[in-house]
């Protein structure tokens, strides 16, 4: 950043100060007052603190815009996913250059016929567009999907439209037999519609005022919404819904959870108007995932084992004590999830921190309906596999999703028969990308508690540990989400300039299992945030990033993580980005009308009760624990419309830390950048995204001095 010229000066908020007080500890808070997008003097603050953040990067517009060149011209922008076969259809998705959004298609098929070609310039024959994103989005900002799926019969498509970033959704229901739209009655439900079997009734759920889904409803297509049905709804603010339906089409699915517990109601999709049954009442701890798979369901449970087994269970199954074992998780595993097709199931597992898939053989001879069993093997040493997109029941073929930090996103088809992959497509990145350029390793962290944490890197091939290079260290660490290794075409950018780039595999996350997860959450969470300065340590105590040209990067609950590990150890990074950071937690935990408050009791703990809990948590919240000390630059980016976690929570956090931070904001400024018009997950269009990953990630690579390639 240059410093020839006059520093801009930081936005100062005024200061109205609100007392907080829980369990005799009283908290005074200047910047409350800043949680109201409603006032213009919010927006103000917010639009000045947009300028000076441009103000104080201007000399960085060269780097940004090449950054985003760099990423389009990587990205072959006119495309075609591989199609995927459901009935009489090809389904499948197009992009095409200059337009932000995709283009969903299908086409007729004839079954055992070979699939349309993949090379985009190809007419399809007889190709229909079901949705055109760009269409939809036109006049708006913003624009996301909550739901995309289309009848059994095939005839009707069901979809639900976000055009403010809050995700609140409008749905639609569009007849694909004429093209038009037959009903846009519905407004304000949550993810996910199901159709009945005859695509009379669709189900939706509603969302409440804290944005948790608590209602699922009935709505005959072409009526009134005030007509519609309220089929369940859930009362303990602890739980919240999922819908959604099995593959044959003949079950419609509700998923009621929390944080530790589970309960799933299934409905036979050709009686819309029946009762949800379900399948084993809730108890407490214990969390379980159904599949119905023909003549039985498949159940993945932790009832008696904190990793999950797998059993069956009669189809009219309405107990826990009808389930049969079938398969426990062995040490090292952690199940996740099954799929059932007719001659297969398919078991999604978690075995030495990385994701692994297990194929298990029916075998009608047998009590619990299946027999041997095999997993699939993969070379790299760090990568990330998952069961693709699969419709139909009697496939003899699994559509399978692979990559890794080197390979880009690739589409296999395995054949069950003679336990092939077959390559049906790989991300295209032009500009000649040869992996080979590049390398990816699993390193181990020590933890101040001996805890060895996974490490995820990669670099530019024949990268030496010299201490000489700048990296990027990034995490999540919450809600057993794991951060598995992935390909990105933008993060090229990064290696290009000579970043070590890594993935720090922290506990919260679910990379080594259930135990990983609950020794960092609650009374535990400070494992999430040493374990990330260790992963820090270890980058540079193992030579493969200089101690001054460190960069972190975190979102939303990773944010928080950011926020923690700054105020534990400013001095170990030269600048961080925290996007839509969690970082006033303790602030928002202690209010349930705030949204996702109470659901996030399990995760956090109970300030409000528990006087342990908030002196634990108010111990490590970021907001609560900034203190005078050479903090690095930072970047704090956020969205006026975000219903996960509000923008107020960066804003106050900015400000405080401008107040006590004794780095020199010329050459460490702390930046606040709001997205006006977008949600959690930033901008919607893809151009738009680009652009904003390269104002980001520009940002980083000025601070650490990487701003131009290494040849």
């Amino acid at each position: 950043m240059s410093t020839e010229a006059q520093a801009p000066t930081a936005p100062t908020p005024a200061k109205r100060d609100t007392i907080r007080e829980h369990h005799g500890d009283v908290v005074h808070d200047p910047y409350t007052w800043l949680a109201d997008k409603d006032d213009p003097a919010v927006v103000a603050h917010l639009e000045a603190e947009n300028a000076y953040a441009e103000a104080m990067t201007a000399d960085l517009a060269p780097l940004r815009e090449a950054i985003f060149e760099e990423i389009k011209g990587r990205t072959q922008e006119t495309d075609l996913s591989v199609p995927v076969a459901s009935g009489p259809w090809w389904y499948y998705s197009r992009s095409f250059e200059g337009k932000q959004y995709g283009v969903e298609c299908r086409a007729p098929r004839t079954p055992g016929e070979a699939p349309p070609s993949l090379a985009p310039e190809t007419p399809v024959p007889g190709e229909v567009v079901l949705l055109d994103g760009n269409v939809e989005a036109q006049g708006h900002d913003f624009f996301a999907l909550g739901a995309l799926t289309v009848s059994p019969d095939h005839s009707m498509l069901a979809y639900a439209v976000d055009t403010e970033g809050d995700e609140r959704f409008a749905l639609r229901v569009k007849d694909l037999r004429t093209g038009e739209v037959v009903d846009d009655a519905v407004e304000g439900i949550g993810y996910g519609v199901v159709f009945s079997h005859d695509a009379s009734h669709v189900f939706y759920l509603r969302v409440d005022e804290q944005w948790r889904p608590y209602q699922v409803w009935r709505h005959r297509v072409g009526t009134p919404a005030d007509q519609d049905v309220l089929v369940l709804e859930e009362g303990d603010e602890r739980f919240w819904m999922g819908i959604g339906s099995s593959r044959d089409d003949r079950w419609i699915m509700v998923g009621v959870g929390s944080k530790t517990t589970s309960e799933v109601r299934i409905l036979d999709a050709t009686d819309p108007l029946g009762e949800l049954r379900v399948v084993a009442p809730r108890r407490d701890g214990v969390e379980y995932d159904v599949e119905p798979a023909a003549d039985r369901l498949l159940i993945v449970h932790n009832a008696d084992n904190i990793d999950s087994d797998l059993a069956w269970a009669p189809l009219d199954a309405t107990s826990a004590d009808q389930w049969q074992p079938l398969m426990r998780s062995a040490p090292g595993e952690r199940f996740q999830g099954v799929e059932a097709f007719d001659d297969v199931a398919v078991l999604s597992l978690r075995r030495d921190g990385l994701t692994a898939l297990r194929v298990i053989a029916r075998d009608a001879a047998s009590e619990t309906g299946y027999g041997e069993h095999h997993d699939l093997e993969f070379d790299e040493p760090v990568h990330h596999v998952w069961l693709g997109d699969n419709p139909e029941p009697a496939t003899t073929r699994l559509r399978i999703g692979y990559e890794s930090m080197v390979t880009p996103k690739t589409v296999y088809d395995y054949d069950l028969a003679t336990r092939e992959l077959d390559l049906l497509k790989r991300q295209p990145v032009l500009g000649g990308y040869d992996p080979s350029d590049y390398e990816q390793r699993r390193e181990w962290a020590t933890a101040p508690d001996g805890t060895q944490v996974p490490i995820s890197i990669v670099h530019r091939a024949g990268a030496k540990p010299d201490g000489s290079h700048p990296g990027l260290l990034t995490a999540y660490g919450s809600y057993e989400i794991s951060s598995d290794p992935y390909f990105s075409v933008a993060r090229l950018s990064l290696l290009e300039r000579g970043f070590v780039y890594a993935i720090a595999h922290v506990r919260g996350g679910g990379e080594m299992g259930r135990a990983w997860y609950d020794d960092g959450k609650l009374l535990h969470k400070r494992n999430t945030f040493t374990d990330f300065i260790a992963s820090a340590d270890h980058l540079v105590d193992s030579g493969w990033v200089d101690p001054d040209r460190l960069a972190a990067e975190g979102g939303s609950a990773g944010g928080l993580l950011i926020g923690a590990a700054l105020n534990l150890a400013p001095e170990r990074f030269r600048v961080v980005h925290a996007a839509v950071p969690f970082v006033d937690a303790l602030t928002t935990i202690l209010d349930p009308s705030l949204p996702l408050t109470v659901v996030e009791w399990e995760e956090w703990g109970n300030p409000l009760d528990d006087p342990e809990v908030y002196a634990y948590m108010k111990s490590y919240t970021p907001y609560e624990n900034l203190h005078p000390a050479a903090y690095p630059a930072v970047l704090a980016t956020t969205s006026l419309n975000d219903t996960r976690v509000y923008f107020t929570e960066p804003a106050k956090w900015v400000a405080r830390l401008r107040e006590v931070t004794t780095s020199d904001p010329a050459a460490r400024p702390v930046l606040l950048r709001t997205e006006m018009v977008a949600g959690h997950g930033g901008k919607s269009g893809r151009y738009d995204s680009w652009r904003q990953a390269g104002w980001e990630w520009a940002f980083l690579a000025g601070q650490v001095g990487a701003v131009e390639r290494v040849d």
